[in-house]
């Protein structure tokens, strides 16, 4: 042992007088190995910021989707408090992302289905979530999502002065009416869907609708039926029970009350609902493998015009209330390349106003330098034949002209 520590000292005066032999202090290898591990740590970084845009458009919709799935109710895989470190590791990685607006197109999608289905695991994880984008990317990213919570907040007050207005003595008192309100801009754009509601429902609908207009004038109020639930009081043979339904769940099953048997063709005469909606709404009452409140005849899974569909009066639960889960239409492909169209008509107008901007400075400037300043400011990836097209737009609104001895520079008109 003491060999080792005398060759071990002479190794470190060696090296020493070596170092001083070739003009190096300690302190300067001191810097640079911090410079050297700055360098690593750079080209790492750089290196995995080009593995995660390798797809543009995939790591952000799927980081989006990670997200939807660690904040809905149900998740059991973490706890809250392990929540919050994944939400940290999440916004690292989003920090890679060129496709941020991406991740926020699917992310507001996906934050409306959470508030307006009462899916969110924690309101205040959401606004933390949010918080954390807010920081990371500025107000104007958040924006929309801070409206969300702002329009439920406000609807909550509503009901509120609703119910304790004369408007509300029209309802009958066993019923429990709430509506959102929501502002257009804020929220993703739904498609109406048409149904037939029961008369009593049409009514307080009306209500509530005269109620509004009347203390909010100049607005405009339209019912999304395809986001509304219902909870309904059944009364069985073996008890009574409340089902936590949809609301085109509700309207089929209430159809029940006046009459035991229908075949499809009437259920979707009598209720207007849209028929491929109709047939997913049967399958979620008459083809789970729990809780079936209908029964199909003949069986199985598929729905077709000649099925009839009866009421099951020899349903039982342990349960009081009993959620009875809707077919989700899984987001089909469409669905996703009409949100990645969205994003990408959203864009246009960013590249059109950088142009403007950049030219309305210049004044005049050549198509390679134009092309290397707008490359430059974007925040996600323009491709260079995007920038053609969008120069060709605004060329022929009037925003710019070409030199007509120079082909290759940009004038912008006033």
């Amino acid at each position: 042992s003491v060999r080792r520590i005398v060759s071990c000292e002479c190794f470190a005066c060696t090296k020493e007088k070596m170092d001083e032999q070739q003009g190096i202090r300690p302190h300067q290898l001191d810097q640079t190995n911090k410079q050297t591990k700055q360098t690593n740590k750079t080209k790492k970084q750089g290196a995995f910021e080009q593995f995660m845009n390798a797809q543009p458009t995939k790591p952000p919709e799927l980081l989006a989707k990670y997200v939807d799935r660690m904040l809905r109710s149900g998740n059991r895989s973490c706890t809250e408090g392990e929540l919050d470190s994944v939400l940290a590791d999440v916004i690292i990685l989003f920090r890679f992302v060129k496709g941020k607006d991406i991740f926020q197109a699917f992310f507001r999608k996906d934050l409306a289905k959470r508030l307006l289905l009462g899916k969110s695991a924690s309101i205040d994880t959401e606004r933390v979530m949010i918080q954390k984008l807010k920081e990371e990317c500025g107000p104007q990213f958040t924006s929309k999502f801070e409206g969300m919570f702002k329009d439920v907040d406000l609807s909550k007050e509503l009901m509120h002065s609703f119910k304790n207005s004369k408007a509300a003595g029209a309802i009958a008192s066993d019923v429990d009416f709430a509506v959102n309100v929501l502002t257009t801009t804020f929220w993703p754009p739904y498609a109406p869907a048409t149904v037939k509601l029961p008369i009593d429902m049409t009514f307080y609908q009306d209500v509530f609708k005269e109620y509004y207009l009347e203390k909010h004038q100049g607005r405009q109020l339209s019912f999304l039926h395809a986001l509304g639930h219902c909870v309904l009081k059944a009364n069985y043979p073996k008890g009574r029970r409340e089902l936590c339904v949809s609301l085109f769940q509700a309207v089929v099953l209430l159809l029940f009350n006046d009459g035991h048997k229908f075949v499809y063709t009437d259920i979707r005469d009598a209720t207007g609902i849209d028929d491929k909606e109709l047939r997913r709404t049967l399958q979620s009452l008459a083809c789970g493998k729990q809780n079936k409140l209908l029964l199909k005849l003949p069986k199985g899974r598929e729905v077709k015009d000649t099925d009839e569909f009866i009421m099951n009066d020899k349903f039982v639960s342990k349960l009081f209330r009993i959620k009875v889960n809707s077919i989700q239409s899984k987001e089909t492909a469409e669905e996703q390349e009409k949100t990645h169209e969205d994003v990408r008509h959203d864009r246009q107008y960013q590249i059109d106003a950088a142009i403007v901007r950049i030219m309305k400075a210049r004044k005049s400037l050549k198509h390679a330098l134009l092309m290397a300043e707008l490359f430059s400011i974007m925040k996600f990836s323009v491709e260079t034949s995007v920038a053609k097209k969008r120069i060709e737009s605004l060329i022929e609104r009037e925003y710019l002209e070409r030199d007509p001895q120079d082909r290759t520079v940009y004038h912008y008109l006033a």
